[in-house]
């Protein structure tokens, strides 16, 4: 099951040349509430980037991104690799093992990407691996595998 339009929006950003939206319609949900504007593209080395805008509301107390924001970044990062550069197919799908290191503190005065590749897809399993980065600083390396689930069939 693909990406359906009535929910998701994943057309071009104007604000953006080459990007992409990667944002739900209903922004009282996670991504919207949460995470803010999200765009997408495929860089010209074939890898996805899934970029969000900090806020103060992403800051923690020392000043810099707050964890639970990178780790959603990434998180939401492994879908936005199958939908570009996979299958195509990133939903129904679970995240079922998610590794992080973080390697520095993100600046909130900068966009934060997530720059992913897949290492392998099968039909039911997704395996990414990418880093998070603020330009040239990295933030954090992580990979992670995602569950395609299928459909049930009707009772």
């Amino acid at each position: 099951m693909a990406l359906r339009d009535e929910v998701f929006d994943h057309g071009p950003d104007p604000d953006n040349p080459g990007w992409r939206h990667w944002n739900l319609k209903d922004e009282t949900l996670f991504n919207g509430a949460v995470m803010g504007k999200l765009i997408t593209r495929v860089d010209d080395d074939g890898k996805a980037r899934l970029r969000m805008f900090p806020e103060r509301r992403h800051q923690n107390l020392q000043g810099i991104i707050h964890g639970a924001v990178t780790l959603s970044l990434i998180d939401i990062s492994l879908f936005t690799t199958m939908h570009n550069i996979g299958s195509g197919n990133a939903g129904p799908s679970v995240t079922v093992e998610l590794s992080t290191q973080f390697v520095g503190g993100g600046k909130p005065d900068r966009p934060l990407d997530a720059v992913c590749e897949i290492v392998r897809e099968t039909g039911s399993m997704v395996f990414v691996r990418g880093t998070v980065v603020q330009e040239d600083y990295a933030v954090a390396s992580f990979s992670g595998i995602v569950k395609k689930i299928k459909p049930r069939a009707a009772a």
